[in-house]
């Protein structure tokens, strides 16, 4: 039996905090003092940084597990979670001394923005001159730092700045169907000084600090097996929900309780296989990758189309799980005061994002069979 990393028993162990707080945390669009406080003592902004600066260096497929134990309890906090997570594995590219000033306090916490923003770095002597406006910034409530990817100018460079999130405006424009709490706000940058140290190649080998396995894969793989885990928590937590649900509950019109009904009896059977095979799918892939990254040094880009396929896999099972299940828990589950309708919404919005794009099926297939990807993933 695959041992339990600590990590997962700690997220566990914040289910009843999480579901005390999931109701202010809907209506804040943020996640409560008492939430930030208990991820930061718990070290779950942490799990993958470098040990050479307190942090854990996670596998991948444990670091699925938390951020999937946390999104069974509340989806808003896995997502920062996950999102914090993939930012700070900026530590790996940074000096020693300047991933320590960023990252070694509690409250050193990274958010941004995806790239594709169409501004350029202007190089000044020491570094360079930013001005942009990125969205999506999960977290950005608790972040004490913020980046952004840009182009540098007369250069076929994409650098990742770093900078205080002091130094730029917030605008509140997380307004949103699900994932309420992870405030992916926006930020407006206005000729601001990034010093060179203080920026990166991403994930480019040229750039990289750490020689620990962790560090082979991409943040944005990383960000795959994350809210892959976001999207298996989810459904886990509908499903548990609906197993709760009394015995004697009887649908309108019917002539004998919900847990008698064939088709309904079913229906559970069927998500609890898709769950159980997608999550079985998404483990094995990770960990079949980093046992082969530790004997070779570097994944094969088979390896990186098998990742992106069970990360989508395990999100879009999961979406058809809590779509089936809520559907089975009938009128009751379009309350607020029930478990059901913000995972249906939440899960909804993690399928929305890139992550979990159908269009990621069309490059994993182009590469199966010897094709160049038309689209990046």
């Amino acid at each position: 039996m695959t041992e339990i990393h600590p990590q997962i028993a700690r997220a566990r162990a914040l289910h009843p905090l999480l579901k005390q707080e999931g109701d202010e945390v809907n209506q804040r669009r943020e996640l409560t003092p008492p939430i930030v406080k208990a991820l930061k003592e718990g070290g779950f902004f942490r799990m993958l940084q470098p040990r050479s600066i307190g942090g854990m260096e996670l596998k991948p497929s444990d670091f699925s597990r938390v951020t999937e134990a946390l999104s069974a309890a509340d989806g808003s906090t896995a997502w920062v979670v996950c999102q914090g997570n993939g930012c700070s594995m900026s530590a790996a590219y940074l000096a020693p001394d300047v991933a320590k000033s960023i990252f070694g306090s509690v409250d050193g916490i990274l958010a941004w923005g995806p790239p594709g923003a169409p501004f350029e770095a202007e190089p000044v002597p020491g570094g360079y001159c930013i001005s942009g406006t990125w969205r999506f910034a999960s977290g950005s409530q608790n972040a004490t730092w913020l980046g952004a990817h840009m182009k540098v100018k007369g250069r076929k460079e994409i650098r990742t700045m770093l900078f205080p999130k002091s130094s730029v405006t917030m605008v509140d424009i997380w307004h949103t169907l699900g994932l309420r709490g992870t405030a992916s706000n926006e930020y407006v940058v206005k000729d601001l000084f990034v010093p060179e140290d203080h920026t990166m190649l991403r994930d480019k080998p040229v750039d990289r600090r750490e020689d620990g396995p962790l560090y082979r894969f991409g943040s944005s793989q990383l960000y795959s097996a994350g809210f892959a885990g976001v999207g298996l928590g989810l459904a886990r937590g509908l499903i548990d929900a609906f197993l709760e649900l009394p015995a004697t509950k009887v649908s309108r019109g019917a002539s004998k309780p919900l847990r008698e009904n064939n088709v309904v009896q079913s229906q559970l059977a069927q998500c609890e296989a898709k769950w159980h095979s997608a999550r079985a799918f998404l483990h094995n892939t990770l960990d079949e990758i980093y046992d082969y990254v530790i004997e070779h040094g570097e994944m094969t880009d088979h390896h990186a189309a098998m990742m992106r396929l069970a990360s989508t896999w395990a999100i879009n099972q999961s979406r058809e799980a809590v779509n089936t299940m809520f559907h089975c828990a009938g009128s009751i589950a379009v309350f607020e005061s029930q478990p059901f309708e913000r995972r249906l919404r939440d899960i909804q919005t993690v399928s929305q994002q890139s992550q979990g794009r159908q269009l990621h099926y069309e490059s994993v297939g182009q590469i199966m069979l010897g094709l160049p990807p038309e689209n990046q993933f």
